[in-house]
């Protein structure tokens, strides 16, 4: 599979798209001075190289009252178990990322609660899973770095 080529209109309708996925093409457009049309014929470009996969909403977590982040590091009883526990994972929507890893878990899960009691249930219904040996639970303080941009701006500028 051959690696799509992005020049610097690519890179700044990205940059634009991830500040508001809902900017509109024509917005888009105007600010590069280019047509909607071409904003159009590029973003649909990268949908179908797999470069742009859907877009997504981002949420104030805190404004719903789900403040509280945990991240559950589990280990399992043995490794063939893995399919099994992500699945029941899954069933867990507190659960918002989850990770099969190497090194001290075999994975590695987000969890948004509401407060320290109910994140202890949900390390709980965690625990109660079949396969699971034991948990360990790091308490987020804060989320200083969540930029979407930094590590694009990067890829962009190792490609020139």
């Amino acid at each position: 599979m051959s690696k799509i080529k992005l020049d610097e209109v690519d890179h700044q309708i990205l940059d634009m798209l991830i500040d508001n996925t809902r900017t509109p093409f024509t917005d888009i457009a105007k600010k590069l001075l280019i047509s909607a049309g071409t904003v159009h014929v590029r973003v649909k470009k990268m949908e179908d190289a797999g470069i742009i996969q859907g877009s997504s909403l981002t949420l104030d977590y805190v404004k719903l009252g789900y403040a509280f982040i945990a991240y559950v590091g589990i280990y399992l009883e043995k490794t063939h178990q893995t399919k099994f526990v992500m699945e029941r994972l899954n069933e867990i929507p507190n659960i918002t990322v989850a990770h099969v890893t190497t090194g001290k878990f075999n994975i590695f899960c987000k969890v948004r609660a509401k407060n320290t009691k109910h994140a202890k249930e949900i390390i709980f219904m965690i625990d109660d899973i079949e396969g699971v040996s034991r948990t360990e639970t790091m308490i987020s303080l804060e989320e200083s770095i969540n930029d979407k941009k930094r590590l694009m701006h990067s890829i962009f500028n190792e490609l020139n």
